[in-house]
């Protein structure tokens, strides 16, 4: 079995990021327990057991005696490394030293945040009434519809034209239609809520009954449009349990930037 130590390059940073004043990282305490021995340089355990941890949450098996055995030669190999660094002073250099703070204090915020999130959880019944509330805008109701979408509204009215003398829609939009996503299907657009269309799209489309198209261009950022009303049926809702997790992760961000908001507005910033 391969496990990806994806969080193993984070963790060595971590680790190495408050030891600026050092020309050697700080070695297991007394009697605690060692991972190896490099160079006289005693590796601690319990970075070890934070790295399986790490995999652990991913997935991974922490018992795993190869997950163990991979994350011991990474971390010796890890320490050969920063000792070689060191030796040329790499990290007295500046920039080095900079971009290492950053990546510390980058650890903190994040940790900080996550924290946060745990602290404020979205309840049961918050991430219901979101549900309640994207469901009743969405509406109940699928269309199926075709269009023509030219340059112009001279275009648009000579095209409304030959469908009242009798052209059939798909073909004229094969012919005319400047919608690439379309044209090519006879102005095709699919099943779809009127909230997936712009306001005047949509507001045109829902008027229509079957069968017929709109007498009048119809205006949109795009162009010019003739819309007509294939069929329409009751819209099916994905259940609250199907979206529940999607809902809860997009209101705890909400509640995340917000937090993040206020704290701004009351900081002094110059």
């Amino acid at each position: 079995m391969n496990y990806r130590l994806s969080s193993l390059a984070a963790a060595l940073l971590i680790a190495a990021a408050p030891a600026f004043a050092q020309t050697k990282p700080a070695a297991a305490g007394a009697g605690g327990a060692t991972i190896a021995k490099v160079n006289g340089q005693t590796i601690p355990a319990s970075l070890g057991e934070l790295l399986i941890k790490e995999q652990a949450a991913q997935g991974a098996n922490p018992a795993d005696p190869q997950l163990k055995a991979q994350v011991r030669e990474h971390l010796i190999r890890r320490e050969v490394l920063l000792q070689e660094a060191r030796k040329k002073n790499m990290d007295k250099d500046a920039a080095i030293r900079q971009r290492m703070e950053y990546v510390r204090d980058e650890m903190l915020v994040n940790s900080f945040m996550e924290d946060w999130a745990k602290k404020n959880p979205v309840t049961d019944a918050q991430a219901k009434a979101e549900y309640d509330k994207v469901a009743a805008q969405a509406g109940d109701t699928e269309y199926q519809g075709r269009h023509i979408l030219v340059a112009t509204e001279a275009e648009a009215q000579a095209a409304i034209k030959k469908l009242q003398a009798g052209a059939k829609f798909e073909a004229l939009a094969k012919e005319i239609s400047t919608d690439p996503g379309s044209k090519d299907n006879g102005g095709e657009l699919g099943w779809a809520r009127a909230g997936n269309y712009v306001p005047e799209f949509s507001g045109a489309l829902t008027k229509l009954e079957k069968g017929k198209f709109t007498p009048q261009p119809v205006k949109t950022q795009f162009g010019y449009h003739i819309i007509l009303l294939e069929d329409s049926r009751k819209a099916q809702n994905p259940s609250f349990d199907e979206l529940k997790p999607r809902i809860t992760q997009a209101l705890q961000q909400q509640a995340l930037q917000k937090y993040v908001a206020d704290l701004m507005s009351k900081s002094k910033i110059e």
